[in-house]
């Protein structure tokens, strides 16, 4: 139980059976770690926080928690309109390695699952990094911090299945959630931290991250040979050309080294004939932060969850056509989607490719299963 989640609490999400708190969003980072692992969340108002000291209900085959006893309740199956021979790739979305071992794990196999992806943050909230500290300790900590991010990634890579790749978005915190993970550097104090200084704009403004980088990518080459092509990067929450060229130099990657985009908000689904043209790998549509910024509302606020609306047409609009301008460049693109808008997506835009939370891949693994006939 607490009020509100954040970053600092990375170590006790994953240990928790489910969690109560008073803020936060559905679609918010630390709530997205829950749904990731198949974590229930419950919120309730603060007053009723500070008065809950009789007993809840974890109702595992639902993933929800109630207050109090619970009555068994026989929910219909549902039967997905969606199979896995509808969809191109899935790219899952996980916290640290033990992530791949699961999925790979499903039984049968999800072939569709040929990639990982995973925040640079989250990575070193599983490996207790701390990155502001380090980029600001001087080049030669920044190093070491490249080091020791490349060495969590090889371990990730040799967890991989033969046809599998690994993707990293890079560093991507907000000055907010910054503040609660740094132990002796001050953190700027943002009024606004969703419409601050994170993303692609602090990476070109934090100057020893591109040491930090090549020291990662140098590490990276010299334990996996040849599978170091397995693992490829990502750019977030990014504008527009200019910004996506800048950034490649800065981080000293030449024009033939593949480097992800990620749409988050309006000006990169216009801009995303223009990354291609200028040699994006692949596109990632954050679905997330794109849908807060298209329709103004905060994903993180609960007072106005119910104006989040994944299927507006507005933000499907957008969608369409971040989908279609990758297609006419022949670039892939993948959209993150929500299980509940698997189907949706599926049947209403152009899109083959997703990314998925473990948790919400399993749980389709399993209706497509139990839809199956039976052999």
């Amino acid at each position: 139980m607490v009020d509100t989640l954040g970053p600092e609490l990375y170590d006790a999400i994953l240990g928790s059976s489910a969690v109560i708190c008073a803020r936060g969003g559905r679609t918010g980072h630390m709530e997205s770690l829950c749904r990731s692992r198949g974590i229930p969340v419950l919120r309730i108002d603060s007053f009723e926080l500070e008065a809950l000291v009789d007993e809840v209900t974890i109702l595992l085959d639902r993933e929800s928690v109630v207050l109090g006893e619970a009555e068994p309740v026989t929910q219909p199956s549902e039967i997905p309109a969606t199979t896995f021979d509808d969809i191109e790739s899935i790219c899952v979305v996980i916290a640290d390695a033990t992530d791949i071992r699961s999925t790979n794990a499903l039984t049968p196999r999800v072939e569709r699952a040929n990639s990982y992806f995973i925040r640079e943050e989250f990575l070193c909230f599983a490996a207790a990094l701390s990155p502001i500290d380090s980029l600001r300790a001087g080049v030669q900590e920044a190093e070491r911090y490249g080091a020791a991010v490349a060495a969590e990634l090889c371990s990730m890579v040799k967890e991989l299945l033969p046809g599998q790749r690994l993707v990293m978005r890079l560093l991507d915190l907000r000055s907010d959630d910054a503040a609660q993970i740094t132990t002796g550097v001050q953190v700027a104090d943002e009024p606004n931290p969703e419409l601050g200084l994170h993303g692609a704009r602090w990476l070109l403004h934090e100057r020893n991250y591109p040491h930090a980088f090549r020291a990662l990518r140098a590490h990276v080459r010299e334990r996996l040979g040849a599978d170091a092509d397995r693992l490829s990067f990502a750019v977030p929450f990014i504008n527009d050309r200019d910004e996506f060229s800048r950034l490649r130099q800065n981080l000293g990657l030449s024009d033939d080294t593949p480097l992800g985009i990620f749409i988050e908000t309006p000006a990169a689904v216009h801009s995303a004939a223009e990354f291609c043209a200028a040699g994006a790998g692949e596109l990632f549509v954050g679905t997330k932060d794109l849908i807060q910024f298209y329709l103004a509302v905060d994903r993180n606020n609960h007072l106005v969850s119910s104006i989040y609306q994944t299927r507006h047409p507005a933000v499907l609009a957008g969608l369409r056509q971040a989908v279609e301008s990758g297609r006419d460049a022949g670039v892939p693109v993948h959209v993150f989607a929500l299980g509940a808008d698997v189907d949706h997506y599926v049947q209403h835009l152009p899109a083959r490719r997703l990314m998925m939370c473990t948790a919400e891949l399993r749980h389709l693994a399993q209706k497509v299963k139990g839809s199956a006939p039976a052999a």
